[in-house]
Protein backbone atom coordinates (compact mmCIF):
# COMPACT_ATOMS: atom_id res chain seq x y z
CA UNK A 1 0.00 0.00 0.00
CA UNK A 2 1.17 3.56 -0.96
CA UNK A 3 2.41 5.63 1.83
CA UNK A 4 0.88 8.78 0.32
CA UNK A 5 -2.22 7.19 -0.68
CA UNK A 6 -5.43 8.91 0.07
CA UNK A 7 -7.86 7.24 2.43
CA UNK A 8 -11.18 5.60 0.97
CA UNK A 9 -14.82 5.91 2.10
CA UNK A 10 -16.85 3.38 1.74
CA UNK A 11 -20.81 3.38 2.55
CA UNK A 12 -22.51 0.19 2.89
CA UNK A 13 -23.48 -3.16 4.33
CA UNK A 14 -21.83 -5.49 6.25
CA UNK A 15 -23.81 -8.70 6.93
CA UNK A 16 -23.70 -11.82 7.68
CA UNK A 17 -24.20 -14.84 4.82
CA UNK A 18 -24.95 -18.34 4.55
CA UNK A 19 -24.36 -19.44 1.17
CA UNK A 20 -24.57 -23.17 -0.50
CA UNK A 21 -23.27 -24.78 -3.96
CA UNK A 22 -24.28 -28.14 -5.00
CA UNK A 23 -21.00 -29.11 -3.65
CA UNK A 24 -20.73 -27.68 -0.26
CA UNK A 25 -21.57 -24.54 2.37
CA UNK A 26 -20.32 -22.07 4.67
CA UNK A 27 -22.54 -19.99 7.66
CA UNK A 28 -21.96 -16.95 9.20
CA UNK A 29 -19.43 -16.12 7.18
CA UNK A 30 -18.32 -11.67 6.62
CA UNK A 31 -20.50 -10.77 3.97
CA UNK A 32 -22.02 -7.36 2.80
CA UNK A 33 -20.86 -5.62 -0.39
CA UNK A 34 -18.73 -2.72 1.92
CA UNK A 35 -17.20 -5.95 3.38
CA UNK A 36 -15.65 -6.99 0.11
CA UNK A 37 -15.09 -3.87 -1.07
CA UNK A 38 -12.76 -3.07 2.25
CA UNK A 39 -11.13 -5.94 2.16
CA UNK A 40 -10.45 -5.49 -1.93
CA UNK A 41 -9.28 -1.46 -1.49
CA UNK A 42 -7.69 -1.93 1.79
CA UNK A 43 -4.96 -3.29 -0.23
CA UNK A 44 -3.97 -0.23 -2.00
CA UNK A 45 -5.15 2.49 0.61
CA UNK A 46 -6.26 3.32 3.87
CA UNK A 47 -10.36 2.78 3.93
CA UNK A 48 -13.23 4.63 6.17
CA UNK A 49 -16.05 2.27 6.63
CA UNK A 50 -19.76 3.11 7.37
CA UNK A 51 -21.94 0.92 7.85
CA UNK A 52 -23.76 -0.68 10.86
CA UNK A 53 -23.87 -4.25 12.48
CA UNK A 54 -25.54 -6.02 15.54
CA UNK A 55 -24.59 -6.96 19.01
CA UNK A 56 -23.83 -10.20 17.55
CA UNK A 57 -21.26 -9.07 15.27
CA UNK A 58 -18.27 -11.67 15.73
CA UNK A 59 -15.37 -9.95 17.27
CA UNK A 60 -13.03 -12.06 15.14
CA UNK A 61 -15.01 -10.54 12.13
CA UNK A 62 -14.05 -7.00 13.47
CA UNK A 63 -10.30 -7.95 14.81
CA UNK A 64 -9.85 -8.62 10.44
CA UNK A 65 -11.29 -5.25 9.28
CA UNK A 66 -8.96 -3.53 12.28
CA UNK A 67 -5.96 -5.49 10.88
CA UNK A 68 -5.98 -4.21 7.39
CA UNK A 69 -5.90 -0.42 7.61
CA UNK A 70 -9.85 -0.41 7.53
CA UNK A 71 -11.16 2.64 9.75
CA UNK A 72 -14.10 1.59 11.90
CA UNK A 73 -14.98 4.64 14.03
CA UNK A 74 -17.90 4.53 11.56
CA UNK A 75 -18.90 1.13 11.85
CA UNK A 76 -21.73 1.56 14.25
CA UNK A 77 -23.28 -0.90 16.64
CA UNK A 78 -26.74 -1.10 17.52
CA UNK A 79 -29.14 -2.96 19.45
CA UNK A 80 -30.42 -6.62 17.70
CA UNK A 81 -29.16 -8.60 14.83
CA UNK A 82 -26.80 -7.98 12.18
CA UNK A 83 -28.25 -8.09 8.29
CA UNK A 84 -27.88 -11.60 7.19
CA UNK A 85 -28.41 -12.59 4.13
CA UNK A 86 -28.76 -16.42 2.16
CA UNK A 87 -28.34 -17.78 -1.15
CA UNK A 88 -28.00 -20.62 -3.11
CA UNK A 89 -26.10 -20.81 -6.44
CA UNK A 90 -26.83 -23.50 -8.88
CA UNK A 91 -25.68 -24.25 -12.36
CA UNK A 92 -22.78 -25.81 -14.19
CA UNK A 93 -20.44 -22.46 -13.62
CA UNK A 94 -22.45 -21.35 -10.37
CA UNK A 95 -24.04 -18.59 -12.36
CA UNK A 96 -28.06 -19.09 -11.18
CA UNK A 97 -28.38 -17.38 -7.63
CA UNK A 98 -31.38 -18.05 -5.94
CA UNK A 99 -31.55 -15.92 -2.67
CA UNK A 100 -33.27 -17.99 0.18
CA UNK A 101 -33.55 -15.55 2.90
CA UNK A 102 -32.79 -11.89 3.72
CA UNK A 103 -33.06 -10.49 7.43
CA UNK A 104 -32.44 -6.57 7.67
CA UNK A 105 -32.38 -6.54 11.09
CA UNK A 106 -30.29 -3.25 12.32
CA UNK A 107 -29.55 -2.38 7.99
CA UNK A 108 -33.46 -1.79 8.11
CA UNK A 109 -32.81 1.92 9.63
CA UNK A 110 -29.61 2.22 9.03
CA UNK A 111 -28.93 6.29 8.14
CA UNK A 112 -25.16 6.98 7.04
CA UNK A 113 -23.68 9.73 9.56
CA UNK A 114 -19.96 10.46 8.97
CA UNK A 115 -17.54 11.10 11.58
CA UNK A 116 -16.54 14.23 11.35
CA UNK A 117 -12.72 12.62 10.94
CA UNK A 118 -14.45 11.25 7.56
CA UNK A 119 -15.86 14.24 6.03
CA UNK A 120 -12.61 15.22 4.13
CA UNK A 121 -12.62 12.38 1.91
CA UNK A 122 -11.80 12.82 -1.35
CA UNK A 123 -12.18 9.24 -2.74
CA UNK A 124 -15.85 7.76 -2.13
CA UNK A 125 -17.56 4.54 -3.03
CA UNK A 126 -21.50 4.67 -2.53
CA UNK A 127 -21.72 0.62 -2.33
CA UNK A 128 -25.52 -1.10 -3.08
CA UNK A 129 -28.04 0.69 -0.59
CA UNK A 130 -30.70 2.73 -0.93
CA UNK A 131 -30.40 6.04 -3.29
CA UNK A 132 -31.72 8.17 -0.51
CA UNK A 133 -29.43 6.83 1.65
CA UNK A 134 -26.20 7.32 -1.25
CA UNK A 135 -27.46 10.95 -1.27
CA UNK A 136 -27.47 11.15 1.94
CA UNK A 137 -23.77 10.82 2.27
CA UNK A 138 -23.21 12.81 -0.77
CA UNK A 139 -24.42 15.84 1.86
CA UNK A 140 -21.68 15.19 4.61
CA UNK A 141 -18.44 14.57 1.94
CA UNK A 142 -18.13 18.61 0.84
CA UNK A 143 -14.41 18.04 -0.36
CA UNK A 144 -14.97 14.80 -2.69
CA UNK A 145 -13.18 14.54 -5.98
CA UNK A 146 -13.77 11.44 -7.34
CA UNK A 147 -17.01 9.39 -6.19
CA UNK A 148 -18.51 6.04 -7.73
CA UNK A 149 -21.81 4.31 -6.91
CA UNK A 150 -23.12 0.51 -7.01
CA UNK A 151 -26.65 0.06 -7.65
CA UNK A 152 -29.06 -2.86 -8.18
CA UNK A 153 -31.97 -3.70 -9.52
CA UNK A 154 -34.42 -3.32 -7.08
CA UNK A 155 -33.55 0.25 -6.93
CA UNK A 156 -34.16 0.45 -10.40
CA UNK A 157 -37.62 -0.98 -10.23
CA UNK A 158 -38.43 1.04 -6.68
CA UNK A 159 -36.25 4.29 -6.68
CA UNK A 160 -35.57 5.50 -10.62
CA UNK A 161 -35.90 9.06 -9.33
CA UNK A 162 -32.98 8.61 -6.62
CA UNK A 163 -31.13 7.29 -8.68
CA UNK A 164 -31.18 9.75 -11.93
CA UNK A 165 -30.41 12.53 -9.08
CA UNK A 166 -27.45 10.92 -7.96
CA UNK A 167 -26.28 9.86 -11.34
CA UNK A 168 -26.35 13.90 -11.78
CA UNK A 169 -23.72 14.11 -8.64
CA UNK A 170 -21.14 11.00 -8.93
CA UNK A 171 -18.09 10.92 -11.07
CA UNK A 172 -18.68 6.89 -11.73
CA UNK A 173 -21.60 5.17 -11.68
CA UNK A 174 -21.45 1.14 -11.79
CA UNK A 175 -23.65 -1.58 -13.13
CA UNK A 176 -24.09 -4.94 -14.43
CA UNK A 177 -25.22 -5.46 -17.88
CA UNK A 178 -28.91 -6.67 -17.41
CA UNK A 179 -29.08 -3.35 -15.03
CA UNK A 180 -27.81 -0.63 -17.47
CA UNK A 181 -30.40 -2.53 -20.11
CA UNK A 182 -33.23 -2.06 -17.30
CA UNK A 183 -32.00 1.63 -16.94
CA UNK A 184 -31.63 3.01 -20.20
CA UNK A 185 -33.91 0.94 -22.15
CA UNK A 186 -31.52 0.42 -24.88
CA UNK A 187 -30.54 -2.93 -25.75
CA UNK A 188 -26.66 -2.52 -26.61
CA UNK A 189 -24.63 -1.95 -23.81
CA UNK A 190 -22.74 0.96 -25.74
CA UNK A 191 -26.35 2.45 -26.17
CA UNK A 192 -27.14 1.98 -22.88
CA UNK A 193 -23.77 3.31 -21.26
CA UNK A 194 -24.61 6.75 -23.30
CA UNK A 195 -27.99 7.19 -21.99
CA UNK A 196 -26.21 6.64 -18.26
CA UNK A 197 -24.03 9.21 -18.82
CA UNK A 198 -26.32 11.65 -20.05
CA UNK A 199 -27.50 12.15 -16.48
CA UNK A 200 -24.07 13.49 -15.82
CA UNK A 201 -21.18 10.81 -14.46
CA UNK A 202 -17.93 11.07 -16.72
CA UNK A 203 -17.71 7.29 -16.22
CA UNK A 204 -19.96 4.27 -16.48
CA UNK A 205 -18.41 0.55 -16.14
CA UNK A 206 -20.76 -1.97 -17.01
CA UNK A 207 -20.20 -5.35 -14.69
CA UNK A 208 -20.21 -8.64 -16.96
CA UNK A 209 -18.91 -11.30 -14.70
CA UNK A 210 -16.90 -13.86 -16.52
CA UNK A 211 -16.95 -11.75 -19.64
CA UNK A 212 -14.99 -9.03 -18.29
CA UNK A 213 -15.74 -5.24 -18.00
CA UNK A 214 -16.16 -2.11 -19.90
CA UNK A 215 -15.57 1.06 -18.98
CA UNK A 216 -17.07 3.94 -20.80
CA UNK A 217 -16.58 7.77 -21.38
CA UNK A 218 -18.71 9.97 -23.74
CA UNK A 219 -15.28 9.62 -26.27
CA UNK A 220 -13.62 6.48 -25.04
CA UNK A 221 -14.38 2.62 -24.42
CA UNK A 222 -11.67 0.08 -22.71
CA UNK A 223 -12.58 -3.72 -22.07
CA UNK A 224 -10.76 -5.30 -18.78
CA UNK A 225 -11.55 -9.40 -19.75
CA UNK A 226 -12.00 -11.40 -16.50
CA UNK A 227 -9.48 -13.12 -15.42
CA UNK A 228 -9.90 -16.85 -16.78
CA UNK A 229 -10.38 -19.70 -13.67
CA UNK A 230 -10.50 -23.33 -13.38
CA UNK A 231 -12.64 -23.13 -10.64
CA UNK A 232 -15.38 -21.18 -8.66
CA UNK A 233 -16.60 -21.64 -5.49
CA UNK A 234 -18.38 -18.98 -4.37
CA UNK A 235 -19.51 -15.91 -6.36
CA UNK A 236 -20.73 -13.92 -4.03
CA UNK A 237 -18.71 -10.40 -3.62
CA UNK A 238 -16.87 -10.57 -6.99
CA UNK A 239 -18.13 -7.56 -7.83
CA UNK A 240 -17.93 -5.43 -4.59
CA UNK A 241 -14.27 -6.71 -4.63
CA UNK A 242 -13.59 -5.29 -8.43
CA UNK A 243 -14.81 -2.00 -7.22
CA UNK A 244 -12.75 -2.55 -4.09
CA UNK A 245 -9.25 -2.43 -6.75
CA UNK A 246 -10.19 -0.19 -8.91
CA UNK A 247 -11.00 2.91 -6.28
CA UNK A 248 -7.90 1.62 -4.72
CA UNK A 249 -6.07 2.43 -7.85
CA UNK A 250 -7.59 5.80 -7.96
CA UNK A 251 -7.12 6.80 -4.24
CA UNK A 252 -3.18 5.63 -4.86
CA UNK A 253 -2.74 7.25 -7.94
CA UNK A 254 -4.31 10.55 -6.43
CA UNK A 255 -7.03 11.18 -9.65
CA UNK A 256 -9.07 9.35 -11.48
CA UNK A 257 -8.06 9.87 -14.78
CA UNK A 258 -8.46 7.31 -17.91
CA UNK A 259 -4.83 6.10 -17.84
CA UNK A 260 -5.66 5.02 -13.84
CA UNK A 261 -9.06 3.83 -14.08
CA UNK A 262 -7.76 1.19 -17.04
CA UNK A 263 -4.99 0.17 -14.65
CA UNK A 264 -7.87 0.07 -11.42
CA UNK A 265 -10.20 -2.08 -13.68
CA UNK A 266 -7.15 -4.51 -14.34
CA UNK A 267 -6.69 -4.93 -11.13
CA UNK A 268 -10.14 -5.09 -10.24
CA UNK A 269 -10.78 -8.10 -12.28
CA UNK A 270 -7.71 -9.56 -10.34
CA UNK A 271 -9.20 -9.04 -7.04
CA UNK A 272 -12.92 -10.17 -8.50
CA UNK A 273 -11.47 -13.21 -9.79
CA UNK A 274 -9.64 -13.64 -6.19
CA UNK A 275 -13.01 -13.29 -4.18
CA UNK A 276 -14.66 -15.89 -6.07
CA UNK A 277 -11.86 -18.84 -5.39
CA UNK A 278 -13.33 -19.38 -1.96
CA UNK A 279 -16.09 -18.72 0.33
CA UNK A 280 -16.60 -15.39 1.92
CA UNK A 281 -13.72 -12.94 1.91
CA UNK A 282 -11.35 -16.38 2.63
CA UNK A 283 -8.98 -15.36 -1.04
CA UNK A 284 -8.93 -12.04 -0.61
CA UNK A 285 -7.52 -11.86 3.18
CA UNK A 286 -4.80 -14.26 2.37
CA UNK A 287 -3.54 -12.59 -0.91
CA UNK A 288 -0.78 -10.61 -0.44
CA UNK A 289 0.05 -7.45 -3.11
CA UNK A 290 3.14 -9.73 -4.75
CA UNK A 291 1.08 -12.55 -5.86
CA UNK A 292 -1.67 -9.59 -6.96
CA UNK A 293 0.77 -8.19 -8.99
CA UNK A 294 1.56 -11.52 -10.61
CA UNK A 295 -1.35 -12.46 -11.62
CA UNK A 296 -1.79 -8.95 -13.09
CA UNK A 297 1.69 -9.58 -15.30
CA UNK A 298 -0.27 -12.43 -16.23
CA UNK A 299 -3.71 -11.52 -17.21
CA UNK A 300 -1.63 -8.23 -19.21
CA UNK A 301 0.36 -11.07 -21.16
CA UNK A 302 -2.73 -12.55 -21.94
CA UNK A 303 -4.53 -9.74 -24.03
CA UNK A 304 -0.75 -8.24 -24.85
CA UNK A 305 -0.67 -8.29 -28.74
CA UNK A 306 3.35 -9.25 -28.63
CA UNK A 307 3.04 -11.69 -25.60
CA UNK A 308 5.38 -9.54 -23.58
CA UNK A 309 4.69 -9.93 -19.83
CA UNK A 310 4.41 -6.20 -18.00
CA UNK A 311 7.03 -5.33 -15.56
Amino acid sequence: MGDEARPILVVGSVALDAVHTPTESASEVLGGAASYFCLSASMFAPVRLVAVVGEDFPAEHRRLLESRSIDLAGLQMRPGKTFRWTARYSGVRLDNRETLDTQLNVFADFHPVLPDAYRDSKVVFLANIQPELQLEVLEQVPEAEFIACDTMKLWLDTARQGLERLFKRVDCVMVNDEEAVQFSGQRFLPAAAHVILSYGPRVVIIKRGENGSLLFTRDRVFLAPAHPLEAVRDPTGAGDAFAGALLGAVARAGHGGDDVLRRGMLYGSVLGSLAVEDFSVRRIVEADMRGIEVRLSNLVDMISLDGTRSK
